[in-house]
């Protein structure tokens, strides 16, 4: 696969094309660029299978580089040296990211997962469905869900709950729609949490918006709008009730 690195710090630059050379054979590297007009023209000029993009250069973004772009149709992986908003916005449409100082393994397995991708079109879809994420009101997300169809984009307005089934997460939807999905509950906790979203269980996360009553109980239940009843952990029903008060 044809890559370009486009990152602001030299050293950052060169470690990442040392990692490369050493770690991912798959791999050969056309080109270097700093900044994002260099960036832009060194895409136009080779088009890479991928690019290694720095989320942060300077008064730049990666972000303001995709924007250039009508269509993507490369896939990126993003690199960054800190855990931010932008990061967690990535997370939500499936792309992947490296966090500086790059882990061999970790590079590793994101360009093997790069390397296994055969449609331009999803990857195309990420980047429109992240860069509307960006500037959108939070009501107004759409989450990627993958699943061994392929990858669905879904609004966070429409999921009514999540279920853990062992290392996977069923996805309730509005429409009564189920999607399962590869990833575990845990990291839908940590990117819903902010979209009013709640563990009110260890397999179920719910969305407080579509609560229709709570049961009482030790820990009780909750009837959620699509009329499916989930349980109440004992030890989250006061974070509940406190939250669903609110609501």
């Amino acid at each position: 696969m044809k890559a370009i690195i486009i990152e602001d710090e030299k050293q950052s630059a060169l470690l990442l094309s040392n990692l490369l050379h050493d770690y991912c054979p798959e791999i050969k590297l056309a080109g270097t660029a700093s900044n994002v007009a260099d960036g832009f023209s060194l895409v136009k000029k080779l088009s890479p299978d991928v690019v290694f993009l720095d989320i942060e250069m300077q008064k730049e973004t990666g972000f303001d580089l995709l924007k250039q772009f009508e269509k993507i149709n490369f896939e990126i992986i993003f690199t960054t040296a800190y855990e931010k908003y932008a990061l967690k916005a990535i997370k939500f449409c499936a792309l992947d990211y490296l966090l500086k100082p790059i882990d061999v393994e970790e590079l590793k397995t994101a360009v093997g997962r790069v390397a296994e991708k055969n449609s331009n079109h999803q990857s195309n879809k990420k980047f429109e469905t992240l860069l509307q994420n960006m500037g959108s009101n939070p009501n107004q997300f759409q989450i990627a869900l993958p699943s061994l169809e392929g990858i669905s984009f879904v609004s966070v307005a429409d999921i009514i709950y999540c279920k853990a089934e062992r290392q996977y997460t069923k996805f309730f939807l509005k429409s009564g729609e189920t999607i399962m999905t590869s990833k575990n509950l845990g990291e839908y906790e940590e990117l819903l949490s902010e979209h009013n979203f709640l563990r009110v269980h260890h397999s179920s996360l719910i969305n407080l918006s579509e609560v229709k009553k709570y049961i009482r109980g030790e820990g009780g239940a909750v009837i959620m709008n699509n009329g499916e009843e989930v349980d109440v952990a004992k030890r989250r029903k006061e974070e509940f009730l406190k939250r669903f008060r609110n609501v």
